[in-house]
Formats: structure tokens, sequence, C-alpha cells
């Protein structure tokens, strides 16, 4: 664990540009160096309610976002009221000198009010609303982070508005820093001086729509789902830049559609949703199913069922991404857990799909998906991304063959493909029927029997492309946590404590879910002494997966389905028999 790190939150209401604040700070705190990692939580709703964003900084690498908070930026009264409990011992609650607040809420609290005169400051420049950038910059001098990567922030967020507001905005940060440098004495929480790194600060989002564009993604349809959306956004933004075609489609059961329609014209094609989008899609996943196109399905999960908590996360779609669709047909499965992981994730869908000519889900949640994280930029292969389109048939090839059979049956059930017209032989039927290996339809039980073991033959050869779990930790543990996804960090920071503690903990944490790594899972757990499940769903469906396919079943469950993300905390606080369980 870090010995030196600071947690910040920045309050207020929808339209008070908390979620864009609290990036923006996080920006900074990577350009300056520093370790970071940030993550919205906000209503429903376009205004009011009470929004806030946590930033969590270090030189350090942090992997969660913890309980408690140290410097609480209140961008109305309403946020010193939500948050007074999460104030760390010693903490500071900084709010606009102009903000009245009830003072009992301090009482008999170990808190620093600050009151800084930020809207005054953000008035003299031109308009109070550019208060949050005053709040910005003096959380960063009370920290000791350096003004400039803030500037810089300002200079690159805001240039889309003009040269004025830019100016305007940097103005405010200057003088808000500089009142700030007076009162930094008053904070015991302080940020080491680092020299910057190559390092970028990215959510799951932004990292899995940057590796679909290495990955050579060509088509993407969807409807705004959250926490897809931005992901539709940020394709939509810049498919003219990579020579993409993006489809704001009517609904999801024409996206998937869509999707199908564009890799059967062979380009690479994905779809973005949620897991009401991703009912609807259903049939159309058996349509690929059947006539064997390759697409990327990205399934970020939120709280269900129907609208649920549309603006929280959960890991509930687990068994819905293993079953969903009539017939039996392959799929491949996939969890990332960080942005650098969700961007090789998209390559590696990508891949996949083509390779093996079926369907892969990529499984996000609202936490993964928003949660913004300092990397190295190192760890980012942009310039030679593999790129593997399976048995891609040229026009050579295709002129050699006396008949192309599009769904001919091969031993490891994939069949050579062809773009449609890409020749004259490249002309075939392609049906939503059972069919015989030219496409044509059939309800001949002999070759009814072909095509489907054919197709779920792809299954044992995928197989060569499931990664093992990761195992972190000691070799021998009395405690060895499984996860999947997004639960990575706050495990991996909760494993981290319990070794710091004296009680020897490691980790199992799976990324390739379906075809399930069998043999990997049981050689990863052979010496495990006591199994502890955390996952963030009420019926424990990875807990149900691993036994269903190794047999091992594990001690304890460690849940959460309230839509908010484990931290360690969390999760150290319901571990049982480790002194503070419950």
């Amino acid at each position: 664990m870090p010995d030196q790190e600071v947690t910040f939150r920045i309050g207020g209401e929808a339209g008070q540009g908390v979620e864009s604040g609290g990036m923006g700070f996080v920006q900074a705190l990577t350009f300056a160096g520093l370790y970071a990692i940030g993550i919205p939580n906000y209503f429903s709703r376009i205004r009011g309610g009470q929004n806030f964003y946590t930033i969590r900084a270090s030189d350090q690498p942090v992997y969660a976002i913890t309980d408690t908070v140290d410097l609480l930026l209140c961008l109305n009264a309403e946020t010193l009221e939500w948050h007074i409990g999460a104030i760390a011992p010693g903490g500071i609650a900084l709010l606009d000198d102009e903000t009245k607040f009830d003072e009992e809420l301090t009482r008999g609290r170990d808190v620093q009010i600050i009151r800084a005169p930020v809207g005054k400051i953000a008035e003299q420049h031109g308009n109070k609303i550019m208060k949050n950038t005053g709040f910005l910059a003096v959380a960063g001098a009370l920290a000791g982070v350096d003004v400039e990567p803030i500037i810089a922030v300002i200079h690159k967020n805001f240039r889309v508005k003009g040269d004025k507001v830019v100016r305007q905005n940097e103005a405010v940060a200057r003088d808000s820093y500089e009142w700030a440098r007076q009162q930094a004495a008053a904070s015991r929480f302080k940020l080491p001086q680092v020299k910057p790194q190559p390092r970028v600060a990215l959510s799951g989002n932004q990292a899995f729509s940057i590796g679909s564009i290495v990955a050579g993604c060509k088509f993407t349809a969807g409807y705004p789902m959250t926490p897809s959306t931005s992901i539709l956004e940020y394709i939509a933004e810049h498919a003219d830049d990579w020579g993409m075609v993006f489809q704001h489609a009517e609904d999801e059961i024409s996206a998937i559609n869509m999707a199908i329609g564009a890799a059967h014209a062979g380009v690479r094609a994905m779809v973005a949703t949620s897991g009401g989008g991703f009912d609807l899609m259903t049939e159309g996943l058996s349509l690929a199913g059947i006539t064997e196109t390759p697409v990327v399905v990205y399934l970020g999960q939120r709280p269900g069922p129907a609208t649920g908590l549309a603006t929280r996360t959960a890991q509930g779609d687990l068994f819905l991404a293993w079953h969903a669709a009539h017939g039996e047909f392959p799929r491949v499965i996939l969890a990332p857990h960080t942005p650098a992981e969700t961007f090789d994730c998209a390559i590696r869908a990508f891949n996949i799909a083509e390779k093996y000519q079926c369907l892969v889900i990529v499984l996000s949640d609202q936490y993964l998906a928003s949660l913004a994280w300092a990397t190295d930029l190192s760890t980012f292969n942009i310039e030679n991304a593999p790129i593997d389109r399976g048995k891609l048939l040229s026009t050579e090839e295709l002129e050699q063959m006396d008949e192309y059979q599009r769904f001919a049956v091969t031993p490891d059930g994939v069949s050579p493909r062809a773009i449609p017209g890409s020749s004259p032989k490249a002309v075939y039927l392609t049906t939503a029927n059972e069919h015989a290996e030219s496409g044509h339809i059939t309800e001949d039980a002999a070759t009814t029997v072909a095509q489907v073991s054919k197709r779920l033959r792809k299954l044992d050869a995928a197989r060569a492309e499931i990664r093992p779990p990761y195992r972190f930790g000691p070799e021998e543990a009395d405690v060895t946590f499984v996860a999947w996804g997004s639960s990575y960090g706050p495990v991996y920071e909760a494993m981290q404590s319990l070794n710091a503690q004296g009680t020897p903990a490691n980790m199992v944490h799976f990324v390739d879910l379906w075809p399930f790594p069998r043999e990997e899972a049981r050689k990863a757990l052979s010496n495990a002494r006591r199994i502890i499940d955390v996952e963030g769903n009420a019926q424990a469906q990875f807990a149900y997966m691993l036994q269903a396919e190794t047999g091992i079943q594990v001690d304890q469950k460690i849940l959460r389905y309230d839509g908010r993300s484990f931290t360690p905390g969390y999760i150290l606080d319901r571990l049982e028999g480790s002194g503070n369980g419950r």
C-alpha cells in the first residue's frame, strides 16, 4: 500500500461540472507524474441530485478507491451533508466562502473547514460557473501539486470552446492556486513531488474504443445505453479520422443486425450496449451463430432487471452472456479488468471473432467503463498490434478452388471464409435456416448433426486463445480470493492489506471466462486452503460457473449488489475469521 497518498472527492449537482472536473483533475495528477484513479458516482438525472467524483493519487500505483476521503470539495452545501461521514480524521472540507452550511454537521468531528473565495475569483474573470476550476486548483495547492499540470489540462479540455474561455479558466486556476498556497501549511495531506512520466489517464470505455480502432474495426452500431454510451460517442467522434462507419440505430435489434450485415460483407464490426439492449439483441446473436458471422458485442453491465439502477454498477449479467440466445452455438466471453487490459481485450476480441468466425462478448460494467486510471503509455501496443483475420480467402485462393462451400465441414469447425462478391466464386447462400455445406437450406438429419457439431468444435479450437487466470501474492496462503472483471483492484488491495497485517493471502483473477479455463483453474487453486469468492451480484454467478466447470466449491462468498463498487475495506469488513469480519 502507498505510504503517501491523498483521496479527493468533488461533489455537487448534476450540471455543475462534477464529472468533467473530476476527470480533468485525474488527468492533471497524471501529467504531474503521479498515479491516480478516479470514478464518477451520479444519479440518473440531467439536473440536480448529488453527484460526486472520487480520486485517489500517490507516487506508487493505486488500484482501488477507498472508503474515506482526505479532501472534500463541496460545490454546494449538500455535498458536506452527504459526505461529512466519509472524511478521514483531520480531513478537509473545502467550500466557497459564500456557501452557507449547517455548522452542527462538523461539531465533534475532526474535520477542518477551509472557505475559499473561488466564486468571487471566478466572477472577477467572467463567470461564477468557473468556480469548479478554482476548487480543483485549491485542492492541488493544498496537496502540494504544481499548478502547471492543471493549466495544461485546462488548455487541453477547453480549447474547443475558444481562446477566451481557456484564458479565463487559466486565470481562475492561477489566482485560486495562489490564494491556496497561503493555506497549504494547514493541510497535512501532501503528495510527493515527482517527475512527469509518459502516462495517460483513460477510462475503460476510452481504452476499449481506442483498442477497437487499432484492431481495425470499421463498423459500429448502437443505441445509447449507460454505461456503453461513451464508446458510441468516442467512435462517432473519431469515425471520419479512421475511415469507420458509425450508425446510431433506432434500437438494439437494428444495431446487431446491422453489425452482422457489415461483418458478413467483410469488415470488422461491433455493437456496444448494456443488459436491456443486449436482451433485444439475443435473436440476432443466434443469427450470427448459425451464419458463423464474426461479431464483437461489448456488454456494459449495470443493475437490473428492467431499468434497474441505470447509472450504477454490477456484475449480474454473467449468466446472460453465457446462455443468451436460442440454440447451441459457440461464443467466447472475455472480462477485462483495467483500461490497459481493456485495450488489449478489444484487439483480442476482433482477432478471436474472425479466427473462429464466432460471437465474442466483452463483459464490462459501469465501474470499469467509467474508471479513469493513470496508465504507462508503454502498456499500449498501438504500433504493432497483432491482426489475425483467420481463414479469410484471397481472390487467388478462391480461383484455385473447384467449388467454394461457405460452410465446409472441417476438423477445427472453422470453414474458409470469402467476402461476398470478391470473386465470381464468392457468390453463395447465407441463411438463418439450417443448411448444407453449400449454404442451401436443409432438414436432413445427418447434415444437421454435421453442421451443429462443426460449429461447436470451434469451442475446443478456441480454447487455445483462452488465457489462464492471473495469480498474485505468495504461493502458500491462508486465504485465496477468486474474482473476475472490475473487482480486480479492490480485491488486489484487500490481499495486500492482509499480507501486510501478517495474514498470508493470495488472489486468482479470471480474465477469460468462456470457454472456461478448467485445467488452469484447477491448477491455480490446487493449493488453496480457503477460497473467498468476490463478485458484484446476488447469486455468486462466477462461483456457480467455477463449480460447474471444475467441481471446486468456494468457502465464502463476499457479494455486493447495491449498485456500488467494491472497496478494499468493504471486502475486509466481510471476510470471516479476519478479526474484523461481520
